[in-house]
Parts: structure tokens; C-alpha cells; sequence
């Protein structure tokens, strides 16, 4: 590792300074900001049409009535935001992202194959998803073809990643004023057009087959933010309260997902065109009201796109990738930004169904990774852990990849449930999905059993841990 710090500290808080550098620690004279900014940090991106469409889903493709579409969107929500919650409060310790921690549960090797899961499903993936929806917004209300508003939304997007953490922060907070008026409203409006007593047609038995998909729809979109928790706590002050941390965080995130998703369930037993599902969420409002909304639905996309874009650079970087530029985070974003705008492109029709398939799959995958990294946080509790980080270190820890591994395959084997494409033997006979519960569970046990086995290395205590943590070595930059 080299000595010097000069070219591992990013810049100070500006708004409009390019962050440089890729995902090294964030060392303590650079510390900066509240615990209460992480509300509007997860408030905003979840202030769009991908939110509401969850609950459109609950209704429309998982048959469900409104009340147990609600108790399936809050259940969800209420697991996603917990963890959240907790893995926000990692970030300040050692100023690291949070694909970046995970390499003392999976080794510097094993823990490239998560991180670039998430590059792909966060820098393409959900990039593609809020990229269309705000499209589909900004087409709507001003008429031109979803195509060019694809360009524009996609542009905004990417210069607001490309810029970095405190440019972000900053469009969060003042998104969720704007947004969250508007879409209070908008909700409102909903509700008093709305048939919350909507059950499908042929009776209102609980259907515990369409729960199950529910749940793990809201889960999926709910925790498909936890990959990137650390990446926005790790410029708070090591010393910050842990519970505002995670309060803040998961409270960010489970309010705006609930009160969306809500808002999607209701609109949904008013009327649903599959073609033109954002047209039929403001199909009741008055004009004013509907402009306003499609106006929000755009912003949210932008705000959601900005992380998505910004955490799957760091998570490309977490993998190990060699970028010898100052600016490799901003570059990668920028990259990231171009190739989601074609897999958005594509996207365009069909957009409902591949959402609905999209957000099982991301609860597949985070569900074991959360079993993987929350068992291995509880066994090295007390311990310092900044040794095992360095891209040098080499560190190994093959419980967390083969627990990883063998817990998402037999989850999605035997329990997945993607109609059309794959349906799992339990999926087959019961109707329900429960990969996201059994991968998490199993993966928690395989790793803690694995652990023990392989006995990997402990660090020492916390009190030895330097002030600052040097996550990468700054001549290879990587992480």
C-alpha cells in the first residue's frame, strides 16, 4: 500500500466538483453530513413510477384484492427497509461501500462475483426499468416519442452520476420536498376515486400463492436498494449514532415504497391498461393534478437513476476492475449510463411483464447475499476487519461464495416461480414463491456452518483499527 493519503481523499463537499477516485475509504477530515440526510437519500429515488407499479402489479398480474395486496407490500417493505436500515450503519466505520465490506464474508476473489451482480442488475438492470417509466412520463405529457424522451431523461441521469456523491445528496433532499408534495397529492387523488374494498373476480378468499409473489415483488424492490446502503453512509463521521443511521435509512425507504406502492394497488382497481400503464395511474386525476404527477414520475426516475448508476460503478470497481484514471468511478458511470440506454431502449415493450420477472430475480440473489453478510458481521463482531479489505491482502474466504452459491441455486431450483420462464418443483405445486426466504435462511446457515470449518481469519480489536482505512491501494486503483 502506498503511504500517501493525498491521493486516496476525495474532494471536499462541493456540488459541482467531479468525485474523483474509484471507492477508496473516505478518510476522517472528509467526513461530512447528517444521518438525517439518508431520509431524503432513500425517499427520493423511490418517488417514481417503478414503486407505484408494484402495487399495480399486487393487483393486476398476482391477483390479489386490496387488502392483501396492501399486507404483502407491507410486509415486504418493512423486511427490505430493516435490512436497510442495518447495513447503513456499516458505511461511517470504515468509510467503505458496501460491496467493498463484503469482501471479508466472500475474499477478495469470491467477492467478485456478487459485485458484479450488482453492477449488472444496478447500472443496467434497474437503470433500464426507471428509464422507461420515466419515459413513459415524459412522453405522456408532452407528446413526443418515448424514444426522445428516453435520450433526455438518460442524459440527466448520467451527468448527475457522472458528478458523485454530493451532487446526488444534494438532488435527493431536494427532490423529496418537491416530489413528496406531489405525490401526496397524486395519492389523495387516487384514494377518493378508488375501490378499496376490490376483490378478483370470483370471491375474496386469501390467495397465499399470489401473497407470496407480492411479497417478494415489494422485498425485491425494497432491498434492491441494501447493495448500495454503505455507499451514502460512508462520508458520515465514524462516531455518528447508529441508531439515527438506520432509522433514517430504513425509514426512507419503507415510507416511500408503502405510500407508492399503495398508491399503485388503488389506481389499479379504478382501471389498468397493460400498454399504457402510466396513463392508467393518472387516468383519474384532474389535468393539473396528472401533469403534475407525470412531471414527479420523470424527477423520480432521475433521482432512483442516479444511484443505480452510481453504486453500479462502485460495485464494477468492488470486482477488482484495474481503471487507471483519476476519475474511473465517473467514467465507468458514464459508460454504464450509455449501455443502459439501449437495454432500456429495448425494454420498451412488454415493459410490465419483464418488470415483474426483474424484480423476483433481484430478491433471488439479495436474500442469500444478506444471509451470507449478516452472519459473517455477527461472527467477527468486536473484531477489525480493515486488514482483509485491501485489493493486496488477497484475503480468503471460500464460506461466503460456496454458501452463496449452493444457497441461491437450490432456492431458485426448487422454489423459483417465473411463469413463462422457469418454475421450480415447490413453484409448480403450490403456485407460491418462497426463493427469497429459503435462500436467505440457507445461506445464513451454510455460511455459519462453513465458517466454522474453514475457519478464516479473525482481525483484532476494533481499537486497533487505524483512523483511516485504506480500502484499495491507490497505484492499482481497484478495490
Amino acid at each position: 500500500m502506498t503511504n500517501s493519503t493525498a491521493s486516496l481523499t476525495p474532494v471536499p463537499a462541493r456540488i459541482t466538483t467531479v468525485e474523483p477516485g474509484g471507492i477508496e475509504a473516505i478518510p476522517t477530515s472528509k467526513r461530512h453530513g447528517s444521518p438525517w440526510q439518508l431520509i431524503a437519500t432513500w425517499t427520493a429515488p423511490n418517488l417514481e413510477f417503478a414503486t407505484v407499479f408494484v402495487g399495480v402489479i399486487a393487483i393486476a398480474f398476482f391477483g390479489l384484492g386490496f387488502w392483501q395486496a396492501m399486507a404483502a407490500i407491507v410486509l415486504g417493505n418493512a423486511l427490505g427497509a430493516l435490512t436497510q436500515g442495518v447495513l447503513s450503519t456499516w458505511g461511517p466505520r470504515e468509510g467503505l461501500a458496501q460491496l467493498v465490506l463484503s469482501r471479508t464474508a466472500f475474499g477478495s476473489r469470491g467477492n467478485i462475483l456478487p459485485s458484479a451482480i450488482n453492477a449488472l442488475v444496478a447500472g443496467l438492470g434497474w437503470f433500464a426499468v426507471n428509464s422507461v417509466s420515466g419515459a413513459f412520463a415524459l412522453a405522456t405529457l408532452t407528446g413526443i416519442p418515448v424514444v426522445v424522451a428516453l435520450i433526455i431523461v438518460v442524459a440527466i441521469e448520467i451527468v448527475v452520476a457522472f458528478i458523485g456523491h454530493d451532487l446526488i445528496q444534494f438532488f435527493e433532499r431536494y427532490s423529496t420536498y418537491v416530489l413528496g408534495a406531489i405525490f401526496i397529492v397524486a395519492t389523495v387523488t387516487v384514494f377518493l376515486h378508488a375501490n378499496l374494498g376490490f376483490v378478483q373476480k370470483g370471491g375474496s378468499n386469501f390467495s397465499f400463492a399470489g401473497f407470496t409473489l407480492a411479497t417478494g415483488a415489494a422485498f425485491g424492490y425494497a432491498a434492491g436498494w441494501n447493495p448500495y446502503a454503505s455507499d451514502y453512509s460512508r462520508y458520515l463521521k465514524a462516531s455518528t449514532n447508529k441508531v439515527k443511521i438506520g432509522v433514517a435509512a430504513g425509514l426512507g425507504n419503507f415510507v416511500a415504497c408503502t405510500v407508492l406502492m399503495a398508491a399503485g394497488a388503488a389506481a389499479t382497481t379504478i382501471a389498468f391498461k397493460e400498454s399504457d400503464p402510466t396513463g392508467s395511474f393518472v387516468s383519474s386525476m384532474p389535468i393539473v393534478i396528472r401533469d403534475l404527477t407525470l412531471v414527479a414520475i420523470a424527477i423520480g426516475a432521475i433521482a432512483a437513476n442516479a444511484l443505480n448508476v452510481y453504486s453500479g460503478a462502485m460495485s464494477f470497481l468492488a470486482a477488482g476492475i484495474k481503471i487507471p484514471f483519476a476519475l474511473r468511478r465517473a467514467i465507468i458511470a458514464a459508460l454504464f449510463g450509455v449501455v443502459g440506454f439501449f437495454i432500456a431502449w429495448s425494454a420498451i415493450p412488454d415493459a410490465g411483464t419483464k418488470y415483474t420477472g426483474f424484480l423476483l430475480v433481484i430478491a433471488y440473489w439479495i436474500a442469500p447475499w444478506l444471509g451470507v453478510v449478516f452472519v459473517d458481521r455477527w461472527l467477527r463482531r468486536g473484531t477489525a476487519i480493515a486488514a482483509f479489505i485491501p485489493d493486496k491482502a488477497r484475503y480468503r474466504n471460500p464460506a461466503g461464495i460456496i454458501a452463496f452459491v449452493v444457497a441461491t441455486a437450490v432456492s431458485v431450483w426448487l422454489f423459483a416461480n417465473q411463469y413463462g420462464y422457469y418454475q421450480g418443483p415447490v413453484a409448480v405445486s403450490t403456485g407460491t414463491d418462497l426463493t427469497a426466504l429459503v435462500g436467505f435462511v440457507l445461506a445464513a446457515v451454510l455460511y455459519f456452518a462453513l465458517f466454522k470449518a474453514f475457519k478464516p481469519k479473525l482481525g483484532g480489536p476494533i481499537a486497533d483499527e487505524p483512523d483511516l482505512i485504506v480500502g484499495v491501494d491507490a497505484a492499482d486503483s481497484v478495490a
